[in-house]
């Protein structure tokens, strides 16, 4: 049962990963198992059938949710927004117990507050430069200069695994290029390959691959510093985290796809509902109240320090 619970732990970090505005390092702290996690992935070659024997099931979930997530979330947040958010914002509240459990000990002063709410601000600020229009698809290039620039470019998006609160997919579509990495590179090819059509697959792997070794070089690097971190100020770490966290529902909120859509006729934005969707509105608040419960129950008891 704890490897099925572990699985289905991975696929909402999977889920979150590919969601521009959601954190997977939100979903593993709202889980209870931001710690971990971390700690296998520092201790994975010291410890490498341990770490690994934590590991696979949420590594599993995640495969199976980032492939999946690639096809079948652009349709939900294409056409129901609002509640797929809600849910991931339930999610994200319901983390938030168990973040102030590993602080409140703690004598709370002036510095953590600021690191609150320093760390608060570095997540809403990329969204709202997202939102001042940048973000222009990029083309899948296959130059030296591009295979350079998508592994820095998965080493950027690795962030979201790691630290909670910073959406890796945010980061890409702001430099343009998560419609091309994401949902055309990787759904597309996912959707072919399904077909039994590999004549694109070459191209794919050229992007995808550089991509995919940015987000292990990074994980394994941001992972060591959180690690030395929590291990020595594990109070103010985590304050930035919870401003992280906090700010995360902010940022969900202030995307225009919740009531705005692209008219396929010009490309134009306008609005999504001509009247006040009464409807939309109730579900979203059952998905909210969803999601919270999702994270207690996926979340259990918060953890004990486990990073060395």
């Amino acid at each position: 049962m704890k490897t099925v619970l572990d699985i289905l732990r991975g696929i909402v970090i999977g889920l979150a990963n590919v969601i521009p505005g959601v954190s997977g390092g939100t979903m593993m702290v709202s889980m209870g198992i931001y710690d971990t996690i971390i700690d296998c992935i520092n201790n994975l070659f010291r410890k490498f059938k341990e770490s690994l024997r934590t590991l696979w099931p949420y590594l599993l979930g995640m495969a199976i949710a980032i492939l999946a997530g690639s096809l079948l979330l652009k349709e939900a947040f294409d056409n129901y927004p609002l509640p797929t958010n809600a849910l991931f914002i339930g999610l994200i509240l319901g983390s938030l117990p168990i973040i102030w459990a590993q602080i409140k000990g703690e004598k709370i002063n002036a510095a953590h507050v600021l690191i609150f709410l320093v760390f608060a601000a570095v997540v809403i600020v990329p969204k709202v430069i997202a939102n001042q229009g940048y973000g222009a698809k990029q083309a899948a290039d296959t130059d030296l200069l591009h295979l350079l620039l998508y592994f820095v470019l998965g080493v950027i998006a690795s962030a979201s695994m790691v630290v909670p609160g910073i959406s890796g997919s945010m980061m890409l579509k702001i430099f343009g290029y998560y419609e091309t990495i994401v949902t055309d590179t990787l759904g597309g090819t996912v959707k072919e390959v399904l077909a039994g059509n590999l004549a694109n697959l070459g191209h794919a792997l050229l992007v995808l691959l550089p991509f995919g070794i940015g987000i292990v070089v990074g994980i394994l690097g941001v992972a060591k510093l959180i690690g030395w971190l929590l291990k020595r100020w594990k109070g103010y770490t985590y304050s930035a985290i919870l401003g992280m966290v906090a700010a995360s529902p902010v940022v969900i909120l202030m995307d225009k796809s919740n009531w705005l859509m692209e008219e396929a006729a010009t490309g134009n934005l306008v609005p999504r509902y001509a009247a006040f969707p009464t409807g939309i509105v109730i579900v979203s608040l059952v998905m909210l109240v969803l999601g919270f419960f999702v994270a207690l129950k996926l979340g259990g008891e918060p953890e004990k320090d486990t990073a060395k």
